[in-house]
């Protein structure tokens, strides 16, 4: 049985180190072992690792870079996390489930609701906190999702299984980053 396999959304450059920034100084560091990220799908079948990744390059070729409102944080509960809005992520989240139907399980078959999460697994009241802090420092931006990632899970930190930028057609995205 091959590992399963999780897909993010590739953000520009800028915009993944604002949340990794995020990430290294709010996440607890003995349960920080990824990058910040977005995930598309949370568990797909590794034995379909062909066909994903030619569904991904055939997506991908077609794909122009495009924008994402990345709104104020939100509580997780235990964390803390930023939605990003985006009708385009939406369309090709819901073309790749519906090819993808029969292999996703019950977390993959939701409405997708964009987020990268910036610290997790802490006590309620320390999250509450730092919502509260990061929400009055905070300035909404575009970030741009420029491509898919995809892993590897082998139960520990994610290994890299392929890349695949959006290489269709040209949008100029606002790529200011301040705050």
């Amino acid at each position: 049985m091959a590992d399963p396999l999780i897909l993010t959304l590739r953000l520009d450059a800028a915009s993944q180190t604002w949340f990794d920034r995020l990430r290294r100084a709010h996440f607890p560091p003995e349960r920080n072992f990824l990058a910040a990220h977005l995930t598309l799908f949370h568990a797909l079948p590794g034995a379909e690792r062909a066909a994903i990744e030619a569904r991904l390059r055939a997506v991908a070729a077609a794909e122009a870079p495009f924008p994402l409102e990345v709104g104020p944080p939100f509580p997780l509960g235990r964390g803390v996390a930023f939605r990003l809005f985006s009708d385009k992520l939406q369309f090709l989240h819901a073309g790749l489930a519906a090819g993808w139907r029969d292999w996703l399980g019950p977390q993959d078959r939701q409405r997708l609701r964009p987020h990268v999460t910036v610290q997790n697994k802490v006590a309620p009241e320390a999250a509450r906190v730092l919502q509260g802090e990061l929400a009055a420092g905070f300035s909404p931006f575009v970030a741009t999702g420029e491509g898919f990632q995809l892993w590897h899970y082998r139960g520990g930190p994610w290994e890299e299984a392929g890349e695949f930028g959006f290489e269709g057609g040209s949008n100029q995205v606002n790529r200011d980053q301040s705050g």
